[in-house]
């Protein structure tokens, strides 16, 4: 069995402190010199970005997210000890961390961020498998030759690289395929390193939630439990052909994951398929010059995502909730692909206008699909709005004056409203 110091990155026999460092963040594991597939997760990656560009909130449970109905995009480990979680309403959050800083999210230095990790990783390997500007699966297979070290020891690397030269965190999984490793990732956060071999799995597994399952939400959890699976050891008990009788294609994954075996490749740059917004009112309303408002600065921040990612959509989507839950959702495709917020607002405000009557509305959202690279985008102009060329350069002219001074630094309008 190997050991390996996380600070200096040696590897030696397994011990308490780093014999050579003296450091306990000490990682043993029979397999560890073995694994390459491996996945990352930043820890609380938007509010370590607050708190690494304004150390004054070092200290402070930080919120990111919106209004007292919207919810919690991500919270710092602080607000998370009171029992703050992501996706949680913000008046919950809020009741149980009164005192925590709620911030709105700065897509845009998250997005830089993501670009800087994204670049070390690609030091190590060109097969990463990006899921979302902060966590990425990777594929070291075959990389310790050119590195003259194992997977395990160049993950360690990154994640001090992350620490040293970005001043944020990561939490590594190292398995031998990708539901493993990212099972991994989660045990130990943050600045985690959990590894789970081939000889260890089934044990791991047997006794743990299905829940545990990338994907498996309330509802999959429900069907699972009226046929009486719980844990990984009630998946056993279930022949192939019962659970694909049972659940279809589910049910046949599910045999397989409960056995930690999962083929699924890493896929190298896989394909982003939308880039949405939307928000959450503090109370329902039909007030059109407030649902406006909102949904310049929605159509804004799937621009400034798009551009970010050097891509653009030739759909855009309009999502709306009532007050009865009920969801609209509309949709029309673009002559060209955009990217522009105005082409963005102007068409998800003219879906909007067909349907505004059947407020009041509790959720509004926009996004754009059917993505393609930005230098497809906008290509043609638009014969029927002669005056759309000008507002796209003045577009141009405030994303670089955006880009300089700060998101705040210039706003429409209809924004403030």
């Amino acid at each position: 069995m190997q050991a390996l110091c996380r600070d200096c990155l040696t590897l030696s026999t397994p011990s308490r402190r780093c014999a050579h460092c003296g450091s306990r963040r000490m990682l043993a594991h029979a397999e560890l010199s073995d694994l390459a597939i491996a996945h990352m997760d930043c820890d609380a990656f938007y509010a370590s970005v607050e708190k690494r560009d304004n150390p004054e909130l070092a200290d402070k449970p930080l919120i990111i997210g919106g209004g007292r109905r919207g919810v919690v995009s991500t919270a710092c480990y602080i607000a998370r000890i009171r029992g703050v979680r992501s996706a949680m309403p913000m008046f919950q959050a809020l009741k149980l961390c009164p005192e925590a800083v709620v911030l709105k999210p700065r897509m845009t230095a998250y997005a830089e961020a993501s670009r800087s990790i994204r670049a070390m990783m690609q030091d190590l390997t060109p097969a990463i498998e990006p899921l979302s500007l902060d966590e990425a699966f990777l594929d070291l297979t075959g990389t310790a030759r050119l590195h003259g070290a194992p997977p395990a020891v160049m993950l360690a690397r990154l994640t001090n690289r992350m620490r040293d030269e970005l001043g944020l965190t990561g939490s590594i999984g190292l398995s031998y395929n990708k539901f493993l490793a990212k099972v991994a990732s989660d045990l130990d956060k943050p600045r985690g390193f959990s590894v789970i071999g081939r000889g260890d799995a089934a044990a791991f597994l047997r006794d743990r939630p299905v829940s545990l399952i990338w994907g498996i939400g309330p509802s999959a959890q429900s069907a699972l439990e009226r046929a009486g699976i719980r844990t990984f050891a009630d998946l056993l008990r279930w022949e192939r052909t019962e659970l694909v009788a049972r659940f279809g294609a589910t049910g046949d994954r599910l045999w397989h994951l409960a056995r930690g075996e999962d083929t699924r490749p890493v896929s190298a740059d896989a394909p982003v398929k939308s880039i949405s917004n939307e928000t959450t009112f503090d109370a329902d309303t039909d007030d059109t010059d407030i649902l406006d408002g909102h949904l310049w600065r929605m159509a804004e921040k799937v621009s400034d995502r798009a551009k970010a990612k050097d891509l653009a959509g030739q759909v855009v989507t309009l999502k709306l909730k009532r007050a009865d839950h009920s969801t609209l959702t509309r949709r029309v495709a673009l002559r060209d692909a955009t990217h522009m917020a105005d082409t963005i607002y102007r068409t998800a405000r003219g879906l909007f206008d067909r349907v505004a009557d059947l407020g009041p509305f509790r959720l509004l959202g926009c996004g754009i699909s059917d993505l393609v690279s930005a230098d497809q985008a906008d290509k043609s102009g638009d014969l029927l709005d002669p005056e759309a060329a000008q507002r796209g350069r003045a577009e141009r002219a405030t994303d670089a004056i955006r880009n300089r001074f700060g998101s705040d630094a210039i706003r429409k309008g209809r924004a403030l409203r």
